[in-house]
């Protein structure tokens, strides 16, 4: 599995999930990031705050903050290539770059969907 490597403008704690106001893009994200680890993605997230040496040893991400300064942050590198710079992606866009397939629900799949099995009038699908 690919790594994700996460890093993130200087933020109060790892994951700026913290205080009295929470920024609900930064906590929508942070799901998405452990959603990504349960699928098997090796996931590592640095905040400039609190781990700058992170920075420094990619060169990547040091040629990106001296070209644009922390506009740049966060970056995203997967398999240390630059991904994204400059916003927290979707879920859909983190599986696109790590590999990992997004299942979702079909149409009709509920459990309370019309049920054709049924001879006669239509009855629900329900329990």
């Amino acid at each position: 599995m690919p790594v994700l490597e996460v890093f993130d403008p200087p933020m109060c704690c790892s994951t700026g999930v913290c205080g009295p106001s929470v920024d609900p893009e930064l906590a929508r994200f942070s799901g998405d990031l452990e959603w990504l680890k349960a699928q098997g993605v090796e996931v590592r997230r640095f905040n400039l705050a609190q781990n700058p040496g992170a920075f420094v040893e990619h060169q990547a991400v040091q040629q990106a903050l001296a070209a644009r300064g922390n506009a740049c942050l966060p970056l995203l590198m997967v398999d240390e290539r630059v991904a994204v710079e400059g916003s927290y992606p979707s879920r859909e866009t983190l599986a696109a770059l790590t590999g990992v397939l997004v299942r979702k629900l079909a149409i009709g799949a509920s459990c309370c969907g019309p049920s054709t099995a049924n001879v006669g009038p239509m009855k629900s699908g329900c329990c």
